[in-house]
């Protein structure tokens, strides 16, 4: 054989073995990423001949397949509409599936390793194939009261209720809503009218503000800096500065001041008691100086701020303290500014810790799974992340957060039971714009059975007088005297 001839037998050669690698890759290592992207229309049809499961909350239907006379055998619908979109989710034709019907879409289609024995019972009997389904925590009633509480003026925001002692998600809500039914229409047109609405609204409607969306929490994170001062000597009656304007930072430039540059208290000195009752951004200013950098980001980590990884089980965007690289910067970041952003979610179980004696559980929305026949296949158990506190200091902060409901303005008080709180209102990029409004709290504080974070975003309908007393507080006491309503 010629020189010529070789080359080129070798080069077809090495093209057969490209193309056969190429064949095993696509088939064999990338088959199960193509089967279950969002866009692989084959897949979706074939999804679309077979009866999808339901996703339930205490008893409760949210979405459910049924029989249509088109050209696909099933309709989704979602009777939960948009109180329920932020968990839900929507199975779409054009634009995929989110929520709980991206995350547990194996189970809802029926393909889940968990489902095997139901999946060859049918292919034996001839059975139409069926899904599995999905039982989530969410209270019902809870979900729907701090969804109305949200819409009723039209806030853009945020509600976040767990169960300290478990983790369970008692209600999750995100506003604007939008619904689900109209982008699981059969009709293209309603369909991309829907998607074209829903994307070019402002704020944008499809974001789930709860666990995609970190925002700078303000006040609410002197919890945080509490809990690290506590464990770093300082007790309720640390003494700290009352200034109430132009303090002067670590650089000996940077001012700050503050609420409407109210002095706290009557004198030159506060205690670190009254300090976070009255929210004084100085004397936290003046508190962290002890703490260090490590020391307050030892402590965010350890309530699972900056961790990765957290899924509910839709994955949940990392929180952060930023990169503080001066004492300046702590001081700044101390009252929930500078670079400091949490999402409502990890808002909410800072303070489901405080309230669980310092213990962080992982949050979760799947109550259990079950077969077609509602026979339970698998229930979630408790997952205890670590201890963020210890128990003698989640008592202190617990007494410090009752001082400052006790302080807390606003509406929706409720008679007999007393809610441990911290409110928040954080400047965006200045303060020309509407704040950010914040309540975080639990109740009952003797005996905590709710723990809450509440976002309320762009001023409410207070706009530059918004605080969170006032726009976010009323809201949070709805929620929680729901929860205990259902027996939580």
């Amino acid at each position: 054989m010629n020189n010529p001839v070789r080359k080129i037998a070798v080069s077809v050669m090495v093209m057969i073995l490209l193309l056969f690698a190429n064949l095993t890759y696509v088939q064999v290592v990338k088959a199960d990423d193509y089967r279950t992207d969002s866009r692989n229309q084959r897949t979706a049809y074939a999804e679309y001949s077979r009866q999808r499961g339901q996703i339930t909350a205490d008893g409760k239907v949210l979405a459910q397949s049924v029989a249509t006379d088109d050209r696909l055998r099933y309709q989704r619908q979602y009777p939960g509409g948009p109180a329920f979109a932020s968990v839900t989710g929507y199975l779409s034709l054009s634009f995929g599936r989110t929520g709980i019907e991206g995350a547990a879409d194996s189970v809802l289609n029926g393909t889940d390793d968990r489902l095997f024995v139901r999946r060859l019972s049918d292919l034996i009997t001839g059975r139409d194939p069926r899904g599995g389904n999905v039982s989530l925590t969410i209270l019902p009633t809870v979900q729907q009261v701090a969804y109305d509480q949200l819409t009723q003026k039209g806030y853009a925001g945020s509600v976040v209720a767990l169960q300290p002692q478990t983790g369970e998600i008692l209600a999750m809500v995100s506003t604007p809503a939008f619904d689900p039914n109209l982008l699981a229409s059969h009709n293209d047109k309603t369909v991309q009218d829907a998607w074209n609405a829903d994307n070019a609204a402002q704020p944008q409607v499809l974001l789930n503000r709860a666990i995609s969306v970190p925002q700078p929490p303000g006040s609410t994170f002197k919890v945080v800096d509490t809990a690290a001062a506590l464990q770093n000597g300082s007790t309720p009656d640390t003494l700290l500065t009352a200034q109430g304007d132009r303090f002067l930072l670590d650089d000996g430039v940077t001012t700050m001041d503050n609420y409407n540059k109210t002095q706290c208290g009557t004198g030159t000195t506060t205690t670190l008691r009254d300090a976070f009752a009255r929210s004084c951004n100085t004397a936290f200013a003046d508190l962290v100086r002890s703490v260090g950098v490590d020391g307050l980001r030892k402590q965010a980590e350890a309530f699972g701020i900056g961790q990765s990884g957290l899924a509910v089980p839709m994955k949940v965007t990392p929180s952060t303290i930023g990169n503080i690289t001066s004492v300046t910067a702590l001081q700044q970041s101390a009252i929930g500014q500078k670079d400091v952003k949490l999402t409502p979610l990890q808002n909410a179980m800072v303070v489901s810790a405080v309230a669980n004696g310092g213990q962080l559980m992982a949050p979760y929305l799947i109550k259990e799974i079950q077969g077609p026949e509602l026979d339970t296949v698998d229930t979630t158990e408790p997952d205890r992340i670590g201890q963020a506190v210890p128990a003698g200091v989640a008592a202190t902060l617990t007494d410090l957060m009752i001082g400052s409901e006790n302080r807390t303005q606003g509406g929706g008080k409720i008679a007999g039971i007393q809610i441990a709180s911290k409110t928040g209102t954080a400047e965006l990029n200045s303060k020309a714009d509407f704040p950010l409004t914040w309540y975080v709290a639990f109740a009952p504080a003797e005996k905590p059975t709710v723990a809450i974070a509440v976002l309320v975003e762009d001023g409410g309908d207070l706009g530059l007088e918004a605080t969170g007393g006032s726009i976010a507080a009323p809201i949070g006491r709805a929620v929680i005297a729901e929860a205990l309503k259902a027996g939580r």
